[in-house]
């Protein structure tokens, strides 16, 4: 996901991002180094050199520091990020359920009633286009349970 801006608003001690379609912050406490009172920002830019996925920043004191745009979307909680982050971690454990498994993938496809090119897609790590359902149907074959927990954030009201 690609920049459009950043700025530094210094009055809440905080970035301001622009990414294609939404807006989002980031605390200067998230940051290291963390630009202070003393040790304020100097230069502020999207960096070209990554790809227009981060920003670099450059303190008085000449530290510099860089902000790939995953911490700011991790910051902000961002439910598609944190989707895509479930979905990787969900395809890195039945890739590794299937190297053990010992089960060819023809037979994983003939239980899941599929091909095995969308087999294949599934054990993408790098595709994102499958459902957390596809992997969950993927994991019992693989005879693997799978548990989700709901919980209060640490810090937030219940």
């Amino acid at each position: 996901m690609r920049l459009r801006s950043v700025r530094a608003n210094n009055h809440k001690r905080e970035f301001e991002v622009e990414l294609q379609q939404r807006r989002m912050t980031l605390s200067f406490a998230r940051v290291s180094p963390t630009p202070t009172p003393a040790d304020p920002l100097v230069e502020l830019f999207i960096d070209e050199e990554l790809g227009r996925e981060a920003f670099t920043y450059r303190l008085a004191s000449g530290l510099e520091g860089s902000v790939h745009v995953e911490q700011v979307l991790e910051y902000n909680r961002d439910p598609a990020y944190l989707r895509d982050q479930l979905l990787y971690r969900l395809t890195l454990e039945a890739d590794r359920a299937f190297q053990r498994s010992g089960i060819s993938k023809r037979e994983i496809a003939r239980r899941l009633e599929t091909s095995p090119a969308q087999l294949y897609r599934l054990l993408d790590p790098t595709n994102y286009r499958k459902s957390v359902d596809q992997l969950l149907m993927l994991l019992q074959v693989l005879n693997r349970e799978v548990e989700f927990t709901v919980r209060p954030r640490k810090g937030a009201a219940r």
